[in-house]
């Protein structure tokens, strides 16, 4: 059985971001980018259940700039065995993530 973990890189919580003048989002420009905490934690879930003999394979996938392949290679050096990066340059809201 294979896994697919989607994950979403964000913000890093640490660092203190600052809201766009239209107020219609963040300033992306300098920011640090993360994986999702959550993600991260259905990463090492995943890698778990690999490691007990439940699942064979480990795929990740985010959606993104190309940018994102940092946190897929973060995540694959966490245990991950491979991952798929489907590249899109707009803004994304949540319908469109749902239908990818």
């Amino acid at each position: 059985m294979r896994i697919l973990v989607p994950i979403k890189r964000v913000p890093d919580y640490q660092v203190k971001i600052k809201i766009r003048p239209d107020n219609a989002g963040v300033v992306v420009d300098g920011i640090k980018w993360i994986v999702n905490p959550f993600d991260e934690i259905a990463v090492e879930e995943a890698i778990r259940l690999k490691e007990q003999g439940k699942a064979s394979e480990v795929v990740v996938v985010s959606v993104g700039p190309a940018e994102v392949v940092t946190q897929l290679r973060y995540v694959m050096a966490m245990g991950a065995d491979s991952a798929i990066l489907v590249r899109y340059y707009g803004e994304i809201d949540s319908d469109l993530a749902a239908s990818v």
